[in-house]
């Protein structure tokens, strides 16, 4: 196994992708959503390495991450293929996968273009993009209107933001999640804080949402008919947004062959405001994929 490193750099796909390990055990590798970083699995980390070599890793355009130009470059196919070559040069050519948001859509493309690797799929808070897309409610157009305006024309997001960026994006893990910033732990603020201030780090998280309507919906429209056949867990915030307009099992049917569904309390950072519900759902489920790995409890 490599060295345990809680700040680590690698060279990928002609960008650097910041990433660290800990624990021991089968590999897993766990991706952030938006506006977050790698710093939100901090408190669930703990309860995972005792029993996995956990992976965690800033998307391309987040966090400490390389910082593309081009929305292209934005892509989830690209974002998977960063993490699938991370996880290579790790040593790991097959792993579980665990996303939220963003990460959770990453995850999904990546266990599509390449099932060989994914020993286990799991996706937090989220239903398919396509879905989202092509059958868009007027609900979760209001609660998710940041998907189009994030996917506005350059510059005219990033220079409204620009203005104000605490504001903004605070407005974000209000607006979904939490009551109030007492709610996410102080040092995971301060790095999300710390990466989204950063004006290249807005550009690409734009470019992310143009990305997503311009370029993977047109991925995912030619993958309508692959499922994923791995075992799924589909994770949600009980009370957040994805809960109260879907049936999140009828909209994720169609697409994994073996899933089981969980709410965990909380809206859609459930993963900052009940890291220990987290991180035992999540083991309940890897435990029972796992071959050697037994649950403690």
């Amino acid at each position: 196994m490599p060295q345990a490193v809680s700040d680590a750099m690698t060279r990928v796909n002609g960008l650097d992708i910041s990433f660290g390990i800990e624990g021991n055990g089968p590999p897993l590798l766990l991706l952030h959503g938006f506006p977050q970083t790698r710093a939100m699995w901090g408190a669930v980390i703990p309860a995972l390495a005792p029993h996995f070599t956990v992976v965690s890793a800033d998307l391309r355009g987040y966090g400490d991450s390389s910082k593309p130009k081009d929305v292209a470059a934005m892509s989830f196919r690209n974002m998977a293929a960063d993490q699938l070559a991370l996880m290579r040069s790790l040593g790991f050519d097959r792993f579980h996968l665990a996303g939220h948001d963003r990460g959770a859509r990453t995850a999904h493309r990546l266990a599509l273009d390449a099932p060989e690797a994914v020993t286990s799929l799991t996706l937090m808070d989220i239903i398919p993009t396509h879905l989202l897309l092509s059958e868009l409610r007027h609900d979760v157009a209001r609660s998710y209107y940041h998907w189009f305006f994030l996917s506005q024309p350059a510059p005219f997001p990033e220079n409204m933001i620009l203005t104000d960026p605490d504001g903004y994006f605070e407005s974000c893990l209000l607006g979904w999640g939490g009551t109030s910033l007492s709610d996410f732990p102080a040092d995971m603020l301060a790095a999300y804080r710390r990466s989204w201030q950063n004006p290249d780090c807005i550009r690409s998280m734009c470019n992310d949402y143009r990305a997503a309507i311009d370029i993977d919906f047109h991925h995912d429209d030619k993958d309508l008919d692959q499922r994923v056949s791995c075992p799924a867990l589909v994770l949600y915030g009980a009370t957040g947004t994805m809960a109260r307009a879907y049936d999140l099992p009828q909209a994720w049917a169609p697409r994994l062959r073996h899933m089981t569904t969980r709410a965990i309390p909380g809206g859609h950072f459930f993963i900052d405001m009940s890291p220990k519900d987290t991180a035992a759902a999540l083991l309940d489920f890897l435990f029972d994929q796992t071959s050697g790995v037994t649950n403690p409890v």
